[in-house]
């Protein structure tokens, strides 16, 4: 829908301000530094950290290929499969965020059950822990740049090679840079020495937690990262600059800043199911954190007593009570995961899709292109073929407003459809520029944005997704022109005194074809009730085809009726032409090949589309 001159304005003045403050925000630190070498230097190793994360994020997705997306579609099984599977995922991508929006993606795209993905987040918090623990043993005393140069070298050497080479070479300098990070960190708060001693600051008890809790709440949703925010940690611990009460603190808002940090990319950018799931990470980690800061003592108590019998320093204190309450929270939760599941359906229900178009004013909007999908080829392609479904069941409705049978119609059981009813006016050409052919250019977007070479084998299903969308689009540009015939000659009177199934003029000929195509919408939208591959579905296919092919019969008809003089030229001439197509509307889903067998060969043989399993064959 066009924009007013109005709605442009604001959009141009919000785009000023954004950019505004990002001139202001990087001309403020750029000034910083310049006052602060020690704060540049804190900063360049926290840059060097959060890169390094990146860059191992991004190998481990090019090396594992459909890995992880496969694994994740056996890890819903059972609970503890699911809680496994995402501290495993966790621990090897260091990601918790990350882990968290791959769930909400395939949560979209309904591969994993809600159950399953709460469960997955479960395993992602107790696998967040593991990263604070490599930090902790490694220790402050502990020089890693040694390390770090050598696999720098290597890692951008392997980067000037293709495939698998370039991906671990990936790895490598994200490893590296971490390395290197860590240790411009503990040099940039060693700089700082005595300028930021929160030790030394008086609070009480309560508000010295929540104050902490809060920074490190702050520090994460800034940084995106629990991770960063916990060397920090680590790093101010080891040097003094705040006690273990107050790094304890940081720890559980850390925890809570990355839950809120996915809960909100979730919530914007997903459907209902992924919304879900972002709320129940959110619920999970708050609580937690509630139940922490109740039980503050009695758990704060539990590590001392551990650490003093252990001879741990304060390091490993801080792993030590992060992974605590964690399992604390899991162990609260773990019993009521079907119970927060089904609340949380009950709090964000799904939407009505009984009618799939709205008004012809606006738009319709892309129901499971969910940009986290993006993240992973896999889960990106299993979008598209979701959104190739409503794609599907949007042009089959509009096909039903082209012979002027309400959408409603096609999902009914009874076999006729509500009888034509004046004014007949043409509107498939506006729901072809509001509905239709927005959603296909929103699909080609996503599309363009896959991360899918000429080499991958996903190319090819990406070729048929684009064979379908593109063959939905012929199909509903062919009941426009359908349509306008179809508005004039469904106005032609019916005489009264004329036998029922007689079609002996233009009008009748044209119920008869606005009746056959309806027949077809309808026994497509059914093929969806049928189990895919069964002896049911294959008969029910074969009978699609057959009544396609009655048409043929039709065309004779019309000759016949045009020698006897019950049809003029022009009447004949247009019939003609408006079963074609028909023909061609109905070929688009099932046809025969030259030697009569069945062409449906797409998507490893058939693709499925409509609310429930339609199928369209080629």
């Amino acid at each position: 829908m066009p924009h007013t001159n109005h709605e442009v304005f604001i959009m141009k003045r919000k785009n000023y301000l954004h950019h505004l403050m990002l001139v202001v925000f990087a001309v403020g630190l750029g000034l910083s530094f310049w006052y602060s070498s020690a704060w540049l230097h804190l900063c360049y190793g926290l840059a060097l950290f959060l890169f390094g994360m990146q860059c191992i994020e991004e190998g481990l997705h090019s090396t594992a290929g459909g890995t992880l997306e496969r694994l994740m579609t056996k890890s819903t099984a059972t609970p503890a499969k699911g809680f496994l599977f995402g501290v495993g995922s966790t621990f090897i991508l260091q990601s918790s965020t990350l882990v968290s929006l791959l769930t909400i993606a395939f949560l979209g795209t309904g591969m994993i059950t809600l159950a399953g993905g709460i469960a997955i987040i479960f395993g992602t918090n107790l696998g967040a822990t593991t990263g604070i623990w490599l930090l902790a043993l490694a220790g402050q005393s502990v020089s890693l740049s040694p390390v770090a140069i050598p696999m720098l070298v290597f890692g951008i050497l392997l980067g000037f090679f293709g495939g698998q080479p370039k991906a671990v070479g990936r790895i490598l300098v994200g490893v590296a840079l971490i390395f290197m990070g860590i240790d411009a960190i503990k040099s940039g708060f060693g700089a700082f020495g005595g300028q930021l001693d929160f030790a030394s600051l008086n609070f009480s008890p309560t508000l010295e937690v929540l104050t902490f809790a809060g920074i490190g709440f702050l520090l994460t949703c800034v940084l995106q990262s629990s991770h960063a925010t916990l060397i920090l940690t680590l790093t101010a611990l080891a040097s003094t600059q705040i006690t273990i009460p107050q790094a304890f603190a940081i720890a559980v808002g850390s925890n809570l800043g990355s839950s809120a940090t996915t809960a909100i990319m979730g919530m914007i950018s997903s459907e209902r199911a992924g919304q879900r799931l972002a709320l129940a990470h959110l619920i999970f980690n708050g609580v937690t954190a509630l139940l922490t800061f109740v039980l503050w003592m009695p758990m704060t108590t539990i590590v001392d007593t551990i650490a003093e019998l252990a001879n741990f320093p304060p390091l490993i204190q801080l792993a030590l009570f992060h992974t605590l309450f964690n399992v604390f929270g899991i162990a609260v939760f773990w019993r009521w995961q079907g119970n927060l599941a089904n609340a949380l359906t009950k709090i964000l229900p799904d939407k009505a899709n009984t009618k799939l178009l709205p008004d012809g004013s606006q738009a319709v909007m892309p129901r499971h292109l969910d940009p986290n999908a993006l993240m992973s080829a896999d889960i990106a392609l299993r979008a598209v073929s979701q959104e190739i479904r409503h794609l599907a069941s949007l042009s089959m409705e509009v096909m039903s407003h082209a012979v002027f049978v309400p959408s409603d119609d096609i999902y009914k059981k009874d076999e006729s459809p509500t009888a034509p009813t004046p004014p007949f006016e043409p509107n498939v050409q506006t729901l072809y520029e509001w509905q239709i052919k927005p959603l296909y250019s929103e699909i080609l977007d996503f599309v363009s944005k896959m991360d899918v070479d000429e080499t991958d084998t996903r190319q090819d299903e990406l070729t048929a997704i684009h064979l379908v969308a593109f063959t939905l689009l012929g199909m509903v540009k062919d009941a426009k022109h359908l349509q306008k015939n179809m508005a004039k000659f469904l106005a032609v009177d019916v005489k009264n005194d004329k036998k029922d199934g007689d079609i002996n003029d233009i009008g009748q000929e044209y119920r008869y074809l606005r009746e056959h195509l309806f027949v077809s919408l309808q026994a497509l939208a059914k093929a969806g009730e049928v189990k895919l591959g069964s002896q049911k579905w294959v008969m029910h296919i074969d009978t699609l085809i057959r009544h396609a092919d009655g048409l043929d019969e039709m065309r004779g008809q019309v000759f016949d009726r045009l020698r006897d003089g019950v049809l003029d030229g022009e009447q004949a001439s247009s019939l003609m032409n408006d079963i074609s197509y028909v023909k061609r509307i109905e070929d688009g889903w099932c046809a025969r090949t030259s030697d009569g067998g069945r062409r449906d060969v797409l998507l490893s043989g058939t693709l499925m589309l409509s609310k429930k399993q339609t199928i369209i064959t080629f």
